[in-house]
């Protein structure tokens, strides 16, 4: 509560109090009231600026009876009507005077409130027709408890205060008038703008001193708690006080003996830091042991310098300081959606995870994060390069207006740059982590833990492991560096970690974290982010601006069609880049005022496109088939293809295959030799001639059963002398029985076949629900087929062609597709028997 702005007219009573002597509607002179509330039955003085005096000159030239309206906003020099509240308090100008600054001080008694009817018009000032509004006091014995209570409520709080406040006590405990008491407590308490003029607007007298209660409450809890907390602050200090002070006067008593050590203002100074320092009781502890070791040490002595530095490192870690969050939701959203085209799921995630941080903080939860707290979670963004991944952190910093710091993982093999090296070893430091730390200043920064699935290890020990604790919210409270030995809280840090591909990171790491898929861009969102942020970013590098190169869009398409085969946005940047350097060169030399670049002047820029944009053409050649994969550099199309010789029957494959991938080829073949008389084979074929299955690059390992369906149209291509159409891609798992299995990795394979030219994509019925997260303009573009058997597949890649049945096969019987039996499942072809599995 304040204590002295303003002085209740305790000396009056309701009788002698003058009346407003206007009619019930009148014109008044309006007075526009800064930053306070003027209450009836008050005398207050005001600072009046140049713009008003002429209210104030002519209101003493007549009753000196003014307005006074509270304006809701202080940004304006000049209020107008709508910029004030329609309530406020009729006011009698008691004195005026001019200060040394040459502005008017006049003296306000405030006599009733009033409403504003209707505005009037008025050269000079503000005026408006009024009408009073009084107060409805109650009579009763619950008025008189409440008016007891507040009195005693304001005592109590006066006591709580350093500052006295004993004339406000006295003059409230003699005010008699409930509605006079009210005001003046409101007065002078630190109730907000809008709750003041709320008060004042309240019609009844006990209900003005119930808000009145419930704000003081909530002060008087303030103090409470801020009491304890100064409390238990000057208990702690106390103790680390109190040697220091004994540590001064040692030291004094020393040099008055001439036995003052020559290391001793050094001493003294890391003593000064110590205690000034908020680093908790543990750390505390072991500066101090090691500042004794320091004064008693020799400066000569190999470990002076190595103590010096640990001091140095407890010191300036920021063990207490913590960055303020924003919390704003709307905010955070504007900031990722400016930052980063596209990515809506991501930016969704992101955002939720802002606003759950930002409701728990609201609300003061001060149970420490475990793993099924929101608090706790740490976020993967995994996806392949150049999608925005760590610039996906830095927005996520910036939105919650927390510091951020980041560190790489990819090829670090030793557990010591986690945990940090132990003092024992020369040249030993603290770990990454505790150094990021200090770079970034506070201990609750957005920390990101790059290229995670790059971590390795050897024989000096495995940092993913290390990492666990780093990761785990039940345990990163007490995380203890080697180098430091003390404990040190990361339970407040945000960590998100980046990676390209999740299979490489140990299962108990990848479990600590939640998955946030960032899957690519198409090319319509590559455009997008060329204009909006990569062409901006380059003319800035470059030094040119807008009026000197401009990029069309054709040009910016010819990029991305030609020149760039990519999930993300990287490669597109540096080519933009040679871009701008070539035309800075057209700009100098030519002495060109500007450039303005179409897909002509791409191609003359940058010589040959290596990626072909145009669609493939029609295939003459069977046995070829176009797969899908994922790689680290997200989806991609694999051209399987399959070729036969006179031979043994033996299978060959090549193209760096894994283990699964290998099994998938097999059971492919299996597949087609089981049924060779509904495909119209010869099953003599397979008796007198070698497969040979290849997938390239074979530079490239591949692994996964997700190119089992693409395996058996090649081999069905092959033996069945048909070629597949060259503008399909085939994605799913092959069984025996020719069912086909959901596999993983749908989006990024769709984005690839969209950026290679396919028109069709057969997929797994079971992964028809993963069509949903494509764009629009993917879906648009291309044709999905869902199926369950691979004789969906046949059907219609290689419909029945009586022609290509007679003899093309090998001299093959039947129809090239046959009916299958009513059974489920196909016959599979056996020695002896046909068996319906």
């Amino acid at each position: 509560m304040k204590t002295d702005t303003a002085h209740p007219d305790t000396d009056k009573t309701d009788a002698n109090v003058e009346t407003f002597d206007r009619v019930d509607e009148d014109v008044l002179p309006i007075l526009p009231v800064r930053g306070l509330v003027a209450y009836p039955q008050m005398r207050v003085p005001f600072v009046v600026s140049l713009k008003a005096d002429s209210v104030v000159d002519d209101a003493m030239r007549t009753d000196q009876i003014v307005g006074l309206l509270t304006v809701r906003s202080e940004d304006r020099d000049d209020p107008q009507p709508e910029d004030m509240h329609t309530v406020g308090t009729i006011a009698k100008i008691l004195q005026v005077k001019k200060n040394e600054e040459g502005f008017l001080v006049i003296l306000l008694e405030g006599r009733h409130r009033f409403r504003v009817t209707e505005w009037a018009s008025h050269d000079r000032y503000l005026t408006a027709k009024v009408i009073q509004a009084p107060e409805v006091v109650e009579e009763g014995l619950e008025l008189e408890v409440l008016q007891r209570h507040l009195v005693g409520m304001v005592t109590e709080i006066m006591k709580m205060r350093s500052d006295g406040g004993e004339g406000l006590v006295n003059a409230i405990a003699q005010i008699k008038d409930p509605l006079q008491l009210a005001y003046v407590t409101a007065f002078n308490s630190s109730m907000p703008l809008e709750a003041r003029q709320a008060l004042l607007e309240t019609d009844s007298t006990s209900q003005k001193i119930r808000d009145l209660l419930a704000h003081l409450s909530r002060e008087k809890e303030k103090l409470a708690i801020g009491k304890k907390i100064q409390s238990d602050i000057k208990e702690k200090m106390n103790k680390s006080q109190r040697d220091y002070y004994l540590r001064q006067q040692l030291a004094a008593i020393k040099k008055e003996l001439g036995e003052e050590d020559e290391d001793h203002d050094e001493a003294a100074a890391y003593a000064e830091k110590i205690a000034a320092s908020e680093m908790p009781a543990e750390a505390r502890q072991e500066a101090l042991r090691e500042l004794e070791r320091f004064r008693q040490m020799s400066p000569q002595s190999a470990e002076h310098p190595i103590i010096k530095t640990y001091l140095d490192w407890l010191i300036d870690l920021p063990w207490e300081t913590m960055s303020e969050e924003t919390g704003d939701v709307v905010a955070a959203r504007a900031i990722l959606d400016a930052d980063h085209f596209g990515l809506e799921e991501v930016k969704e995630r992101l955002t939720e995870f802002i606003a759950v941080r930002s409701l728990i903080q609201r609300r003061g939860s001060d149970a420490p994060p475990a793993e099924s707290s929101p608090l706790g979670v740490i976020l993967c963004l995994a996806g392949p390069p150049g999608v925005g991944k760590t610039s996906l952190g830095r927005s996520v910093a910036r939105a919650l207006g927390r510091e951020f710091t980041r560190m790489s993982l990819g090829g670090v093999r030793d557990e010591s740059e986690i945990r940090g090296h132990r003092r024992t070893y020369v040249g030993a430091m603290p770990g990454r982590i505790i150094q990021a730390i200090k770079r970034a200043g506070t201990r609750n920064p957005v920390f990101m833990l790059d290229e995670i699935d790059k971590i390795g290890q050897d024989w000096r020990g495995d940092p993913s492991s290390a990492l666990l604790e780093v990761l785990d919210p039940a345990q990163n409270g007490t995380f203890r560096d080697h180098y430091l030995d003390v404990d040190f809280d990361l339970s407040e840090v945000i960590f998100i970690a980046t990676a390209n591909q999740l299979e490489t990171i140990p299962g108990p790491l990848r479990d600590r974290m939640e998955t946030i898929p960032l899957d690519g861009y198409t090319e319509l969102e590559k455009l997008e982010i060329a204009r909006q942020h990569l062409i901006p970013r380059q003319l800035q590098a470059h030094g040119l601006t807008e009026k000197e190169i401009t990029f069309l869009d054709e040009a910016i398409l010819k990029l991305i069609q030609g020149y760039t085969r990519e999930a993300g946005v990287r490669n597109l940047e540096r080519h933009i880049a040679a871009v701008c350097r070539k035309g800075i060169v057209q700009l100098s030399e030519k002495a060109w005022t500007h450039v303005v670049v179409t897909a002509k002047l791409v191609r003359v820029y940058l010589k040959k496109e290596p990626y072909d944009a145009e669609l493939p053409e029609v295939r003459r050649i069977p046995g070829i088939a176009t797969g899908l994969a994922v790689t680290s550099v997200g989806g991609d199309i694999l051209h399987i293809e399959a070729t036969r010789m006179a031979g043994k029957g033996r299978l060959t494959l090549t193209g760096q295959l894994g283990d699964v991938m290998k099994e998938s080829a097999e059971i492919a073949l299996s597949y087609v030799r089981s049924q060779t008389l509904r495909l119209g084979i010869d099953p003599a074929a397979f008796d007198t001639s070698d497969v040979h299955l290849h997938v390239p690059a074979g530079a490239l390992p591949k692994d996964g059963p997700s190119a089992g369906v693409a395996m058996v149209m090649a081999l069905i291509s092959l033996f069945g002398n048909r070629p597949l159409p060259a503008d399909v891609g085939i994605t799913g798992e092959i069984t025996l029985r020719g069912r086909v299995l959901p596999v993983g990795g749908v989006k990024m394979k769709a984005l690839a076949a969209h950026r290679a030219g396919l028109k069709t994509v057969f997929l797994p019925s079971k992964n028809s629900a993963d069509l949903d997260e494509l764009p629009p303009e993917v879906v648009d573009a291309m044709t999905f087929v869902p199926v369950d058997h691979i004789d969906a597949v046949l059907k219609q890649l290689l419909p029945d062609d009586p022609e290509a049945s007679q003899g093309k096969a090998g001299g093959g019987a039947g129809e090239l597709f046959a009916p299958p039996p009513d059974s489920l499942e196909p016959c599979i072809q056996q020695p002896a028997t046909a068996v319906c599995g």
